[in-house]
């Protein structure tokens, strides 16, 4: 008898664990369904769609636990774990994994996606001029935009924490990371205006003239200077990230690690050398490879200052070029593929000091 309950008690289970993923998968194709085909206001069809995807998401994880809690205690704790990971994984592997598997595949055809041409697209990179540019132009965003960034945020770290002014310094620092790289790029681009004539209007300009200096056109005649003007608003906007990180990072020191090596006759500067640096160094690597993520993937601020012209020109403004205005699908999915080959290894390096961190 209790043989016989207990199959029972299995095939239920099992036919739970069919229906209920049968079900969340029928209702919520019914619902795309219905808001594909119903043509409703932009407005209702955007609300409808806010509520499908918070209570939609609520639903299919209560479903989910609702079955695995029917299980016995030794396989919940084993499936549990999946119950709230595996849909992320699959929104992820839909959103993210198969787009790059299809920008991979149209890597290898020509401009229609119809005709193969194997390596040609990735030959064609490394050998045409704009790319030849764009590429130093990356290099240059990463190096000379990543130090800086680093260099300064880790200056102001330790200057500001022992400053009376420690919080109004670095909220004033901290500030451009609220604005977005477009906003940035309209501000600066104020900052940078050059016109023919006496009267400036640009910020920059006019402090040049005020001193009896000619005026410039910082980021469209100065070649290749134009792009160091470029690269100062991603220091402008990045150095208060950085600096938030080092100075919860400096703080964290044992002060009697500190005082032990002031005991010991080191100055200020060796002490920074000799026991910040190495305290700090899984945050410094960590804060340096997400900057450099993120110049590798520069866009905004290049299209909004320049449009990519003027020798300003990066991999992300010829991948949008080749793709959108040219509607070469192959050389812009092969531009892609590329950018994404460049970011992976610094990935990598983050995550390997995030394990080493205990952060995951």
């Amino acid at each position: 008898m209790q043989a016989q309950t207990k199959k029972d008690n299995t095939l239920r289970l099992l036919l739970l664990s069919l229906l209920v993923p049968v079900a969340n998968l029928l209702v919520h194709g019914l619902i795309f369904l219905f808001l594909r085909d119903a043509g409703l206001p932009p407005i209702a069809n955007a609300l409808v769609a806010i509520v499908w995807g918070a209570l939609g998401i609520y639903s299919i994880y209560y479903s989910f636990n609702w079955v695995v809690e029917k299980y016995p205690d030794q396989w919940k704790r084993r499936i549990l774990p999946y119950v709230f990971v595996g849909p992320a994984v699959i929104l992820l592997g839909w959103l993210l994994f198969l787009p790059t598997m299809r920008t991979l595949y149209l890597s290898f055809f020509g401009p229609n996606s119809a005709d193969f041409v194997g390596l040609a697209n990735y030959a064609a990179v490394f050998t045409d001029r704009l790319l030849a540019t764009a590429l130093r132009n990356n290099l240059l965003w990463v190096f000379l935009g990543t130090g800086a960034c680093v260099t300064l945020g880790l200056l102001v770290a330790v200057l500001a924490d022992r400053s009376s002014f420690e919080k109004t310094a670095k909220a004033i620092i901290f500030m451009p990371m609220a604005i977005s790289f477009v906003a940035a790029g309209v501000i600066w681009k104020f900052i940078y205006y050059y016109q023919p004539g006496d009267t400036q209007i640009g910020l920059l300009n006019a402090i040049v003239t005020a001193f009896g200096g000619e005026p410039q056109a910082w980021t469209t005649m100065l070649q290749p200077w134009n792009n160091l003007f470029l690269i100062a608003i991603l220091i402008w906007m990045q150095t208060g990230f950085a600096m938030v990180i080092f100075s919860a990072a400096i703080k964290g020191i044992p002060e009697d690690i500190l005082e032990a090596g002031r005991i010991d006759g080191a100055g200020e500067i060796r002490i920074f050398f000799s026991i910040m640096i190495p305290y700090i160094s899984g945050t410094l690597l960590s804060v340096t490879t997400t900057i450099i993520v993120f110049t590798l993937k520069i866009f905004d601020v290049v299209m909004i200052m320049t449009g990519g012209q003027y020798d300003t020109e990066v991999v992300a403004t010829q991948f949008y070029r080749q793709l959108f205005m040219f509607q070469n699908t192959g050389y812009g999915s092969t531009l892609a593929i590329v950018l994404l080959i460049a970011v992976i290894p610094v990935i990598i390096i983050n995550l390997r000091q995030f394990r080493k961190q205990g952060g995951f």
